[in-house]
């Protein structure tokens, strides 16, 4: 740990990646950028901008490609959270590399500030100020937040030497030789960033990374074992939203108490339904007697009828969930209708508008 840098000083800068697609989370993303999503009751990236400026950030550069508008719409200016907010759009997509290299067109520190890059995917809870300021103290070019996880061959591998200093980075391997991992929180040296190709396809993991440490520069790993979650997958999405409800991961844009379950403006539970786990109930949601539901988002506007059973899912907005059926880690598009008596397990996913009819679809044998 070091005391050596103060962000409140230095007015520090971010860019903030929102351009991707969030396929692996349609159909929630048709229509909606993943960063967009509500989680706990707010979009996703109003948790990720609360914290920012809760460690001294006070102007980040969004790099936004798909539905790119959205999130002027969401956040305009920045004055509601603090922060002074900008936004640069690629007309066509530049990778992870072009991304960076392109948002820092509108950043406004010098060559040798430190410019913290945030991915508008990942929910963490690591002390932003000890990675930036271990990133000053040592005067690298880089410095990279690493986690552990259990299954490493679904992330960039990122081992270090005895002093911290990154020896490689191996971008989903089979054969991971650590377990520690690109967290997805970078710490750039303003001038190492200009060194990318401006208006150039570049990934930072397979190109920019592995270049910079085979040129000999500094690049530092921050390793530490606070909480932390990629939310790309439907799954790992309702995890999120339910751990900042729970006040696992705590967040400043928590719109309510932690507690077993969140419910936002004029939605309607009854005292007789059972919710629990980090529950979310939108706006206006109706969630009647005997329903239980655990662990799961409840978008604006749905109903889960009397007698249905909802776990670790998403209900989107204006979906209805009738009496009977079931849903186990499923994703209900909006205004989807799933009928009485359906059984919508394991990964299951149902488009927007789409009705299924009552007992339509069973995983089990009973009538």
């Amino acid at each position: 740990m070091t005391e050596s840098y103060s962000p409140e000083a230095a007015d520090l800068e971010a860019i903030l990646l929102v351009g991707g697609q969030g396929t692996r989370l349609r159909p929630l993303t048709l229509n909606t950028p993943k960063p967009l999503l509500p989680t706990a009751g707010v979009p996703f990236l109003a948790h990720q901008l609360a914290r920012a400026r809760s460690f001294g950030v006070r102007r980040i550069v969004f790099a936004t490609s798909y539905r790119a508008s959205m999130f002027a719409e969401a956040f305009g200016d920045g004055s509601a959270f603090g922060l002074a907010l900008e936004y640069m759009t690629e007309e066509t997509p530049l990778g992870t590399g072009g991304a960076i290299r392109n948002a820092a067109e509108a950043l406004t520190c010098g060559p040798d500030a430190p410019v913290l890059v945030l991915n508008g995917d990942i929910l963490s809870g690591h002390d932003i100020t000890e990675q930036v300021g271990l990133h000053v103290s040592r005067g690298a070019a880089l410095t990279l937040h690493l986690t552990e996880v259990d299954d490493p061959t679904r992330f960039g591998c990122v081992p270090t030497d005895g002093q911290g200093r990154v020896t490689a980075f191996l971008e989903k391997t089979p054969n991971p030789v650590t377990n520690r991992v690109n967290a997805g929180c970078y710490v750039f040296t303003r001038s190492a960033i200009d060194a990318i190709p401006a208006g150039q396809v570049v990934s930072v993991e397979r190109e920019i990374f592995p270049g910079m440490i085979a040129a000999g520069e500094l690049v530092l790993g921050y390793a530490d074992r606070s909480y932390w979650l990629d939310v790309g997958t439907p799954a790992a999405f309702v995890q999120g939203s339910c751990d900042l409800v729970l006040g696992r991961m705590p967040s400043g844009a928590l719109p309510g108490p932690c507690g077993e379950f969140l419910a936002l403006p004029e939605a309607r539970v009854s005292p007789r339904a059972k919710i629990s786990a980090g529950t979310v109930v939108g706006p206006r949601a109706v969630v009647e007697a005997d329903a239980q539901v655990r662990g799961s988002v409840l978008d604006a506007d749905c109903v889960i009828e009397s007698g249905a059973t909802v776990a670790d899912s998403v209900v989107g907005a204006g979906a209805r969930v009738a009496s009977g059926a079931v849903l186990r880690d499923a994703v209900i598009g909006d205004r989807a209708v799933i009928g009485a008596g359906n059984e919508l397990l394991a990964g299951a996913r149902v488009w927007p508008g789409v009705t299924l009819p009552p007992w339509a679809v069973r995983f089990s044998s009973d009538a």
